[in-house]
């Protein structure tokens, strides 16, 4: 007789104010998610985030020490952020049309 297969899903209940409920089914809803898909996006983005937050990184002493002169060295500008940043916003200049990309 053939093993039921282990299920992979596993139920998550919540009790949450019904104000809480609408703005979630209105973020969903311009995500074009259903509310589980997007609760559940958010809970394990939130949770690797704080995973991440905690991880131990572990290095040689050498590495360590390359590490420290790398963010002890003076910035090095780079080309294109130079000129993102020197460029007007789009407010500032006359006559232009905003775009709502």
């Amino acid at each position: 007789m053939p093993q039921p297969d282990e299920r992979k899903d596993h139920p998550l209940s919540m009790r949450l104010p019904q104000a809480d409920i609408a703005m979630i089914d209105r973020a969903a809803s311009l995500r074009g998610r259903s509310r589980t898909e997007f609760v559940r996006d958010a809970a394990v983005r939130a949770a690797e985030t704080v995973v991440m937050e905690m991880a131990l990184i572990r290095m040689s002493a050498e590495g360590f020490e390359a590490f420290l002169s790398m963010i002890a060295a003076p910035a090095t500008p780079v080309p294109e952020i130079v000129d993102l940043v020197r460029r007007p916003a789009p407010w500032e200049i006359p006559g232009e049309p905003l775009s709502r990309s």
